[in-house]
């Protein structure tokens, strides 16, 4: 027991005396045992369907006065506006979903007792899609959209006996009007930045829930009793629908966006007066001048053929055309952005 004892512990001493004077050859060992081990495959990365993002935009301006010649009022505006997207893909399935909301005011000493908004706007939209093939351009789709606005707008302002300003001549209110429309039938993407959707089945509704100031008769809506201002709240319609979108950047600084969608109601059409499609046209450019700060341009258009306007004469089609502009630099904040 004692020999065996002994001849380990001199094999030991013998052993650590070789790899001392042969560093290199240890590592060359070490080495090749590890690279003879077993490799466990990598996990397969797991998939990811849903994308999301939100993007908040807040624009404030100022003005203040004192003793100024040229005359004018102190004033204090502000505007914010959301825009979030929900988006899910997977194999020939996609769901897109996209909230855009707007509002902005202003205060100005010349009315000091009320706020004037300068911009209004609920704008949702919902598109389930899928691929007739997978390398195919064609997708078949349903889709849903809801806009309308926060609060009244008024045409003018006046003031009563303790000359206190109030809002006259109202132009719409939340819900007065609202769209709503759900569109059946095919969409077109030739590329990522362009597509174009085909929908010949679309049913959608108007609806003007506030009947101050004859704003149901304003909108379209159908005649209950005119010679006492009945209408109802809501004008149905069917038609076909054509919705095309584009979108465009430059080294991520610049975008353009723009909408155009088409409607042609087939059972309303002999109450037309003028063009008889209904036209929404929307475009957004921006231009990030940091990382936090934006300059924004946006653009609306709007013909409505159900629309009336008091001082415009009857088939003045193109005298109906509405257009808005809003110019104005943002802090912009990017909330999530997530795939």
């Amino acid at each position: 027991m004692k020999k065996s004892v002994i001849a380990f512990l001199a094999l030991s001493v013998l052993g650590t005396g070789v790899y001392a004077q042969n560093p290199a050859g240890a590592a060359e060992e070490a080495v090749k045992t590890i690279a003879g081990a077993p490799v466990e495959p990598a996990a397969p990365a797991k998939p990811v369907y849903w994308t999301r993002s939100l993007m908040v935009d807040l624009g404030f301006s100022q003005t203040g006065l004192v003793n100024w010649a040229a005359g004018g009022y102190n004033t204090v505006s502000l505007a914010a506006s959301l825009d979030g997207k929900i988006n899910y893909a997977k194999d020939l399935t996609k769901w897109d979903n996209r909230l855009q909301m707007d509002y902005g005011f202003f205060w100005s000493a010349d009315k000091p007792n009320i706020l004037q908004k300068s911009t209004d706007r609920i704008y949702l939209e919902s598109k389930f899609a899928y691929k007739t093939s997978k390398d195919s351009k064609w997708d078949y789709t349903a889709g849903l959209d809801f806009k309308s606005q926060f609060s009244d707008t008024w045409g003018a302002y006046k003031q009563d006996a303790n000359e206190k300003w109030y809002g006259d001549n109202l132009k719409s209110a939340f819900f007065s009007p609202a769209y709503l429309n759900l569109a059946l039938g095919m969409q077109w993407t030739p590329n990522q930045w362009f597509n174009i959707n085909l929908a010949p089945l679309t049913g959608g509704m108007v609806v003007c829930l506030d009947e101050r100031n004859s704003l149901r008769k304003t909108y379209g809506m159908p005649v209950i009793d005119a010679a006492q201002g009945l209408y109802r709240p809501v004008l149905f319609q069917f038609g076909a629908q054509v919705k095309a979108n584009a979108s465009a950047s430059v080294n991520d600084k610049f975008f353009v966006e723009t909408q155009l969608v088409l409607f042609y109601d087939y059972i309303n059409r002999p109450r037309y007066s003028g063009f008889p499609i209904r036209v929404n046209w929307d475009n957004k450019i921006s231009w990030m001048i940091s990382k936090l700060f934006k300059i924004g341009l946006s653009t609306w258009l709007i013909y409505d053929p159900f629309v009336e306007f008091d001082d415009i004469p009857e088939g003045n089609a193109f005298g109906k055309v509405q257009f808005k502009e809003f110019l104005s630099v943002n802090f912009t904040w990017m909330i999530a952005n997530k795939k």
